[in-house]
């Protein structure tokens, strides 16, 4: 059963936020597997408009769907579009029994697969949802018909603030990432052009820290070690790839993209200027261009 979400609309002022908003809706996905004593149901979040070839987004670390809110109605043109938050992200219902491990990540992201999508697709991850892709791509290659990196982490080792999640310094970090000028001060390090990191840009980063369970969430996933780097196996990968990187990235850098086009025996690499961290959101247009190009 599809439901809509329940929670508070936040004050956008972009027509795109809105709309983005307004497709959100949720799926129960029952998930089982080796590591689970029982069956657990988690309401997911996600956007699902257009027709044609399904063409599967994910999200950041700490973001949600509505990190594709420029991007969507650009591709729904020609895919079929979907977007969804991750497990323990985004407005995804947190559980206390199913931790967000890349384990159990990649895990809820098949079976929302079985349940939603249940064909190939073009699987596209931005920043840490390219990780996920990966990730998603070696376990499932059956599934992924073509594989599409937006700034990719994926090949650093895991992050050194997983050995700080203790308590207290684990809810003092969590504390310190929900502060609006702390959130607003990362907004403007992902863009090239800093007047992007508006208002409006702001509240749809910091909307899904109402859900209940988002700190504790961050911490679990966070003290899990996050995701690591990929680099001996991305040779496994058949499916054709494609790299879009902002030219002027200041949160991964600019020495992956190479490392990524050299290790994907498929790929080819496509450099945005005057671009950040977030093709996506400050070239919508052009980004879009290049999924069609490498699609259609």
């Amino acid at each position: 059963m599809i439901s809509s979400l329940t929670l508070p609309v936040p004050a956008f002022t972009e027509a795109t936020s809105w709309e983005c908003w307004r497709q959100m809706q949720q799926v129960s996905v029952t998930i089982s597997g080796p590591s689970q004593s029982s069956a657990i149901a988690v309401d997911t979040n996600f956007i699902d408009q257009g027709q044609g070839e399904p063409m599967l987004f994910l999200h950041g670390f700490d973001s949600s769907v509505l990190e594709f809110r420029r991007l969507l109605p650009l591709i729904k043109k020609d895919f079929r579009a979907i977007a969804v938050d991750l497990l323990g992200f985004g407005f995804t219902t947190r559980s206390k029994t199913l931790a967000p491990t890349p384990a159990n990540i990649k895990i809820h992201l098949d079976h929302f697969w079985q349940k939603i999508i249940q064909e190939p697709i073009t699987l596209v991850g931005v920043s840490m949802g390219g990780a996920v892709a990966l990730d998603f791509c070696l376990s499932f290659p059956e599934r992924v018909k073509k594989l599409v990196l937006i700034d990719s982490a994926g090949l650093a080792k895991q992050p050194f603030a997983s050995r700080l999640m203790f308590p207290p310094v684990d809810r003092w970090l969590t504390k310190f990432l929900a502060n609006p000028n702390v959130r607003q001060s990362i907004g403007q390090a992902a863009y090239y052009d800093r007047s992007l990191a508006s208002e409006d840009a702001r509240r749809c980063a910091e909307a899904h820290l109402a859900c209940a369970g988002w700190s504790e969430g961050l911490i679990a996933f966070t003290k899990s070690g996050g995701y690591g780097s990929f680099s001996q196996q991305l040779g496994q990968i058949t499916s054709p790839s494609l790299i879009i990187w902002g030219k002027q990235d200041k949160i991964l850098g600019t020495k992956a993209p190479e490392q990524f086009r050299r290790l994907l025996p498929q790929s080819q690499l496509l450099w945005l200027d005057a671009c950040g961290h977030v093709p996506h959101l400050e070239q919508p247009e052009a980004t879009a261009a290049a999924l069609r190009q490498f699609c259609l």
